[in-house]
């Protein structure tokens, strides 16, 4: 005969683990479907042949990746120590680089693509963006230096935490060598990711 507390004990502990292993389900990051574009141009002739996005959610994705990159690309004290990051002529001043005025002696990469993710799924769904940077590998990164790509154009399922709004840098002190080594290099930090698929 088995003992009544004994069975209720077990069930207890099954119930408990069966919502654990449903709370772990529940975190995993959500994948959407996303495609890394050179330019604008690209974004365009691939929506003319059935591409993910459409051309208005190109229009939209590259403008929003123009804000954040006035907004929040990495900015240093000198054109050697951005070059030394995003590698030789990846760099301008902020000044030719920000419509509204931004100074001739603080330096940001220059865009070098940008990524879209399609965040309510199928095409015609809400698109969110990315600014690429060239980095001092021969590869790109985000504006949070969180993740890695080995090419600027192709298409990748990606966590919706790519798509996060980078920390803003304008009106912060510039980065030195000093600081840019100590934060690792530009692109190196975080996460990494393969290349895109085509």
């Amino acid at each position: 005969m088995s003992h009544p507390t004994r069975k209720r004990s077990r069930s207890v502990a099954l119930c408990i683990l069966g919502a654990t292993a449903f709370a772990l389900a529940g975190c995993r990051e959500e994948q959407v479907d996303a495609q890394a574009f050179p330019d604008l141009a690209s974004c365009k002739a691939a929506s003319a042949k059935g591409g993910l996005f459409s051309v208005d959610e190109c229009d939209q994705a590259f403008a929003e990746a123009e804000m954040l990159h006035v907004e929040s690309a990495p900015r240093y004290d000198s054109l050697q120590v951005c070059e030394e990051q995003h590698g030789e002529g990846a760099c301008g001043t902020e000044e030719q680089q920000v419509s509204n005025g931004g100074s001739g002696s603080i330096f940001m990469p220059l865009l070098a693509g940008y990524l879209i993710g399609n965040m309510l799924g199928g095409r015609g769904g809400l698109a969110a963006a990315q600014p690429l940077y060239r980095n001092g590998t021969g590869g790109y990164t985000d504006a949070a230096r969180s993740n890695s790509y080995s090419s600027n154009a192709g298409k990748a399922k990606l966590g919706t935490s790519m798509f996060n709004k980078p920390t803003p840098t304008v009106g912060k002190p510039p980065m030195s060598r000093a600081t840019a080594m100590s934060r690792g290099g530009f692109g190196s930090a975080g996460g990494s990711r393969g290349g895109f698929g085509g």
